[in-house]
């Protein structure tokens, strides 16, 4: 099956609060299996988020398990309806997006944080990531709270870079 077509920076549905989901159905988890399809297909991608494909769902996937960044994880995670309690310190650590190509930068965020979501077939969890999983965790939730990495930086002059390889 083909990826889903990825939206790009400026279209509105990225800078809008996706809908909570009300029950996992059928149809919700053929979407996320779709996301999980997407975000392997792109080389290096970890996350990716409903709003990213024109869906307006509280819906994310992530896998940082084969970056080189992420000491420890827990592999595939289906995020429906997530929340984020951040802990602990913080990290300036460069960071990109499908969604914007071109560009990467530099973003302050917790290198810890307290999960809660349900799962792909609708059951409640919760679990604790540190250091490169929680900051995709953040990335991706900010997809759904209508929020992109640029907004996180400190100074559009000296923490944006232009991309110099995709990939």
């Amino acid at each position: 099956m083909q990826p889903l077509p990825i939206h790009r920076f400026p279209d509105p549905c990225l800078k809008r609060a996706a809908r909570p989901v009300l029950r996992v159905e059928e149809e919700t988890r053929r979407f996320i299996d779709a996301l999980i399809r997407t975000m392997r297909h792109h080389p290096r991608c970890v996350g990716l988020a409903a709003p990213q494909v024109g869906r307006d769902l509280r819906i994310a996937v992530m896998d940082a398990s084969a970056h080189s960044k992420a000491a420890a994880n827990h592999g595939l995670l289906v995020l429906v309806n997530p929340s984020l309690q951040l802990g602990g310190a913080s990290l300036v650590q460069r960071e990109g997006c499908l969604s914007l190509p071109d560009f990467t930068a530099n973003v302050r965020r917790a290198t810890r944080v307290r999960l809660r979501a349900w799962d792909r077939g609708g059951a409640p969890y919760e679990c604790a990531l540190e250091g490169f999983e929680a900051i995709v965790a953040q990335h991706e939730v900010d997809h759904l709270d209508g929020r992109l990495f640029l907004d996180r930086v400190t100074s559009v002059t000296t923490d944006v870079f232009t991309r110099k390889r995709y990939g």
